[in-house]
């Protein structure tokens, strides 16, 4: 019978483990930054199809028509029994130097878009009492806390 009970306890601690489990894993999907994250990820993969659709269809083909159509991915030479396909090496690092090239610019144009535009001060709205030294509308013309005349005081300050 202990044996019975000790099986039964341990299934309802299994049970409200993974009722745990379960509200810890829904916190952690519900946090911004992870499906943040999962956008950051769809997104690049999509960003990467269109990368390479650059690289290979666009510069690839004017790369060819500057080196008068030479495709270095076939050149290779042998050595023994081995051959060495330093072409395929070669397209790899120009893929490379190419695909980093493209996304400088996609960076670079991006963040000229993101660039907030520095605004100009706004006019201020306010002005201190020169005899009692309380803020006050940059139109009045007495203080409404001392009562002083303000138009004398400009124009003897002018």
């Amino acid at each position: 019978m202990d044996t019975k009970e000790t099986a039964k306890e341990a299934a309802m601690g299994l049970v409200k483990g993974s009722k745990g489990f379960i509200k810890e894993f829904k916190e952690f999907i519900s946090r911004g930054n992870v499906v943040d994250m999962a956008v950051g990820v769809i997104i690049g993969g999509a960003f990467t199809a269109i990368v390479n659709s650059l690289v290979n269809d666009i510069f690839n083909p004017l790369l060819g028509l500057i080196t008068g159509g030479t495709d270095f991915s076939t050149l290779s030479f042998g050595f023994g029994d081995a051959q060495f396909m330093y072409g395929s090496f070669i397209t790899a690092v120009i893929n490379f130097l190419l695909v980093a090239l493209v996304l400088f610019l996609v960076i670079k144009v991006m963040s000229k878009l993101h660039r907030k535009k520095e605004e100009a001060p706004a006019a201020p709205t306010t002005k201190v009492c020169p005899f009692c030294k309380s803020e006050i509308s940059i139109e009045a013309t007495r203080c409404p806390h001392c009562t002083s005349l303000l138009e004398e005081e400009e124009k003897k300050s002018a």
